[in-house]
């Protein structure tokens, strides 16, 4: 692939300055899930201006985007594009520089796609951070006709993750209101049930949940309404909890052992719980396909980052990302790459979204998007990978699509 690596590198340093542009413009002015009207525009705008037609308001979605070369039959490689903020610190988990790699690996690949006959799209997916963007687009068919997919995502420090895959953990939300009695606290307060009791219950339930799960899994959190005033028993309350696990089949027990936990505090308390398991799409575990997670660490090393290949996938807690939802419908790549700032200042801190914009992370950015362009021509120029990729795909178990 020698032949091509070179001119696509050259196609994305030729990039630089508009990738570089687009980063700051999106750290400038963040927007979070479902409100990325602008993001979006300048995005198509990008493209369009290197004579893409672009599609916005795609699947339905106000904010999603789709943009799409080659003929129509070939192998279809889709690269993905994120650019939602977080309320209150913005690009703080970088989606900026995700939407600046799609954007470069697109352009550069374009060409080379195209000329051999194969297929390439640029699908912008909103609300990675809040709203399961991915999920819905794959819901109103906008992956049927995709054949692989891939996106880069940031991190701290200069580290990448492994050629063998970065594992994530699934999420589920799980929102529940607790209805009691109001009354007045101190004039009458037997009359009362105490919807926040049934909240703190809850809460309190979970935390002891937690010592009793796997080392993978995650549970955590808040309450959303506590009550009006101190002095009135609180009639209502609510709280939300996310729950995360590395496999479907244990996300779908701890869920179960949550919801549990919620209805048992309604009994304590003498409320009536309503809980609402998943408003909004669960998130699945991320099943990276290695073979083409290869080669892209083949064209990082190009650009002096070492990937590192350990002999096993160890399930991982942590994070989650709706990428996990692509990656168990097609073969998928999700990468991280460090941005080149303090390995102490970790994606959704605020400080993370002025390392975005710093000239290491550009340079990243670039790498990034190099690697990605050319692993979507490897994809569609190989017959050999798309039968690896497929062949581990299917190992894995296939297709899958999320049912309640």
């Amino acid at each position: 692939m020698s032949e091509v690596r070179s001119p696509i590198s050259a196609a994305v340093d030729a990039l630089r300055p508009q990738l570089s542009a687009l980063v700051r413009a999106l750290y400038e002015n963040p927007e979070v899930g479902f409100e990325e009207r602008a993001s979006a525009a300048r995005i198509a705008e990008e493209l369009a201006g290197h004579g893409f037609e672009v599609e916005t308001g795609a699947y339905g979605l106000e904010t999603a985007l789709r943009t799409t070369t080659g003929a129509a039959d070939g192998p279809h490689f889709a690269v993905i594009a994120e650019y939602d903020a977080l309320p209150g610190i913005g690009h703080a988990c970088g989606h900026n520089a995700i939407a600046a790699i799609a954007v470069g690996a697109f352009l550069a690949a374009a060409p080379f796609v195209a000329e051999a006959g194969g297929r390439l799209s640029l699908i912008g997916t909103p609300a990675e951070e809040n709203g399961g963007g991915k999920e819905l687009i794959i819901r109103a068919g906008g992956f049927d006709d995709v054949d692989a997919a891939g996106m880069v995502h940031p991190g701290s420090g200069s580290g990448t993750t492994s050629v063998l895959g970065q594992r994530t953990t699934g999420v589920r939300r799980i929102a529940v209101t607790y209805h009691g009695r109001a009354s007045h606290a101190a004039g009458a307060p037997w009359l009362g049930r105490n919807a926040l009791d049934g909240a703190v219950t809850a809460y309190q339930g979970v935390a002891q949940l937690r010592q009793h799960i796997l080392p993978t899994d995650r549970i955590h959190g808040i309450i959303t309404d506590g009550g009006a005033a101190p002095n009135i028993v609180p009639e209502r309350a609510s709280a939300l909890f996310y729950v995360r696990s590395a496999e479907i089949d244990s996300l779908r027990e701890l869920t179960d052992r949550v919801v549990a936990v919620l209805e048992g505090a309604a009994l304590v308390s003498g409320t009536r719980a309503e809980i609402e398991v998943d408003p909004v799409p669960p998130y699945l575990p991320l099943q990276t396909n290695v073979a083409l997670t290869r080669r892209w660490a083949a064209v990082i090393g190009d650009h002096g980052i070492l990937v590192p290949d350990p002999p096993a996938v160890v399930p991982q807690g942590g994070p989650s990302t709706d990428m996990g939802n692509v990656s168990r419908f097609v073969p998928s790549i999700h990468p991280s790459i460090g941005l080149g700032g303090p390995d102490d200042v970790f994606p959704h801190h605020a400080d993370f979204a002025h390392v975005t914009v710093q000239p290491p992370a550009i340079e990243a950015v670039v790498a990034a998007a190099a690697a990605l362009a050319q692993t979507a021509v490897d994809y569609v120029t190989d017959p050999g990978l798309r039968a690896e990729a497929a062949a581990e795909f299917a190992a894995a178990g296939g297709r899958y699509r999320w049912e309640d």
